[in-house]
């Protein structure tokens, strides 16, 4: 049975990168990375990251970006955009 899971798409050292949060497992996290800073991954790019790793966005499922900043305690620090959708793992998929 597939089992659901939230992905998130964020930048990291200059390349965005996809990954499933795999949460209360010791498991390494399953990531995708796209080797470039723009443009933004696609739709398409980011079904197909995903694919690659497993899983797929639930039926209905969006993407909803979050605007974060790198240091909490400073209001000025540069801004960090971090997308989300929920996803399943495919049966057969240990995740």
């Amino acid at each position: 049975m597939a089992r659901e899971f939230t992905a998130q798409m964020s930048m990291h050292r200059g390349r965005w990168r996809l990954y499933v949060v795999l949460l209360n497992t010791t498991e390494r996290w399953p990531e995708y990375g796209f080797d470039r800073a723009l443009p933004v991954p696609t739709f398409t790019e980011r079904v197909n990251a995903l694919s690659v790793l497993g899983f797929e966005p639930l039926p209905g499922a969006a993407w909803q970006w979050t605007e974060d900043r790198r240091d909490l305690d400073d209001p000025s620090s540069p801004v960090v955009l971090i997308a989300a959708i929920r996803v399943r793992s495919w049966t057969g998929v240990a995740a």
